[in-house]
């Protein structure tokens, strides 16, 4: 409910406070007074943007704040979902700076005009000729049978699951693109990894290969070097091992006249030691060292094969070939698991298009049941509004395709005169016809409608008379369940309120003024 609204420094007013009551008031003032003025600071606070805003004081910054009592209306989850400290005296503020930088504040929390919006929009509804127009529209219309039927938190379970549905589709066509480019290169992904798999690479085995290759190539010329070595040092008539053994014996024969001898004999027998080892050591691997055209021939096999699997993979060794096969792998994996994935997320969507059905089906149900009640409302209202002849009715059309808010289409039907068929509201219905089905509405779903506050902008357009009178008897029955504010110019809706405004203007210092 509005308790209080305070402006300061907007249009033409400079300074106001008002507090409302609790149930019904009445804005009155003469065409131009500035009662806009007042509902256009209202709709500030509500979150609209701050377009060429026009202030008295061009150096001072404009203010708007509206103290709201919020118990009862179950918002502590909103306050604590957005981080704001919940009162049940809720202060929501917008200033304005000269330069036109506009900031919103929520008990003192700055906000962004989404979050304030959001909130606001569960604390007043305005009503205004923009919204009259609304019910020409299909969706304001099921909206209004909702209402009636008490779908609220039906239709919030349908959106959030018509929500996943939507994200779970969207993923599932992502997954299929991808699964098909993976399918499409499956088979040749599949001989590229058997291939490398019937390879049987083995970490640094292109080395070993490359070397042991070029042994076997140089065979013959690596045996006749190292017999040759080994004859130097041991075979041949003047070897390199008997000169040294006559050099020991010249050597034992006078080291006992020379005390560094020893050490030096010592050194000559240790490279003599090493000499007869080399010699050994030679002579093995001269033995070892065969020419064999057919392991060579094999050892050539093995390196073209893997000299091609690089070539194919651009790579450059073994280790990297061993890698691309892992790489291969993965992706036959992820193929095969896209697979899966799909195949789970397919049942899904199943799961949650059969739960959908069954909400959108329950909402079907609670519609058609509401549509009498609508029906018998919405016209005793318009007849006590004057149209008599006036007839009305609600047509609903369900199509098996999951829709933003269930299953169905709904149109209002109406003609105002005897004799005349039933058309559509956007084709028949006056300005004034529009605006007593619209009060007719609104007076139907405000012992269903949580919103606290209603106000009605100019309800009385194309009315006068007795009928003034019954609208403001509406509004005033309309008031025992919510905070109602209207603005009006008929003194028959404004003597069935409980509060009395009147908007004047008046002159201070060479400008003109709104006050209340």
């Amino acid at each position: 409910m509005l308790v209080r609204l305070y402006i300061s420094n907007y249009a033409l007013i400079k300074e106001l406070d008002i507090a409302f009551a609790h149930n019904f008031s009445v804005i009155t003032g003469e065409t131009g007074a500035g009662k806009s003025i007042i509902l256009g600071a209202l709709a500030l606070i509500l979150g609209q943007r701050a377009d060429n805003l026009s202030m008295p004081d061009a150096t001072a910054k404009c203010i708007i704040e509206g103290t709201f009592n919020i118990e009862g209306y179950d918002l502590i989850s909103f306050f604590a979902e957005h981080d704001l400290d919940y009162d049940p005296s809720c202060i929501i503020r917008r200033e304005i700076t000269p330069q036109g930088k506009s900031r919103a504040f929520i008990n003192d929390t700055p906000v962004n005009l989404i979050h304030l919006r959001d909130l606001t929009g569960k604390l007043v509804d305005i009503h205004s000729q923009h919204q009259t127009l609304l019910l020409q529209e299909s969706a304001f219309q099921l909206s209004v049978l909702d209402a009636v039927a008490g779908n609220a938190a039906l239709l919030q379970d349908y959106h959030q699951l018509h929500k996943t549905l939507r994200q779970q589709n969207v993923h599932l066509i992502s997954l299929k693109d991808r699964f098909e480019a993976a399918r499409a290169e499956f088979d040749y992904l599949t001989f590229l990894s058997e291939e490398l798999q019937q390879a049987n690479l083995k970490l640094s085995e292109q080395q070993e290969l490359e070397s042991e290759a070029e042994v076997l190539t140089h065979a013959s010329e690596i045996k006749s070097g190292l017999f040759q070595v080994a004859a130097l040092l041991q075979n041949d008539e003047e070897n390199i091992l008997r000169r040294m053994n006559e050099g020991i014996a010249i050597m034992l024969s006078v080291a006992r006249f020379h005390p560094g001898m020893a050490e030096l004999l010592e050194r000559f027998q240790a490279c003599q030691i090493e000499l007869q080892d080399l010699a050994h050591s030679f002579d093995r691997m001269a033995e070892q060292t065969r020419h064999d055209p057919e392991r060579l021939e094999m050892v050539n096999d093995r390196l073209g094969l893997i000299y091609q699997l690089q070539q194919k993979h651009r790579v450059n060794s073994t280790e990297a070939l061993i890698q691309k096969l892992q790489e291969i792998d993965g992706r036959l994996v992820t193929s095969s698991s896209l697979e899966d994935e799909i195949a789970l997320l397919e049942k899904e969507i199943g799961l949650n298009e059969a739960k959908l059905t069954s909400i959108g089906k329950t909402l079907t149900s609670l519609r058609v049941k509401a549509i009498p009640l609508v029906e018998k409302e919405v016209l005793g209202t318009i007849r006590q509004l004057g149209m008599k002849e006036a007839r009305f009715r609600v047509d609903i059309k369900s199509k098996d395709t999951f829709m933003r808010d269930g299953f169905d289409e709904v149109s209002f039907l109406f003609n105002a005169n005897l004799g005349t068929p039933l058309s559509e509201l956007s084709k028949v219905a006056s300005r004034g016809e529009l605006s007593r089905l619209m009060l007719a509405i609104k007076s139907l779903i405000s012992t269903s409608n949580l919103l606290p506050t209603i106000i009605f902008d100019e309800i009385d357009i194309g009315i006068s008379g007795d009928t003034a009178g019954k609208v403001g008897i509406i509004l005033q029955k309309m008031s025992q369940q919510m905070q109602v504010i209207a603005i009006t110019h008929l003194p028959q809706i404004a003597g069935m309120s409980n509060e009395h405004f009147r908007v004047y203007k008046f002159q201070d210092t060479g400008k003109t003024y709104s006050s209340i």
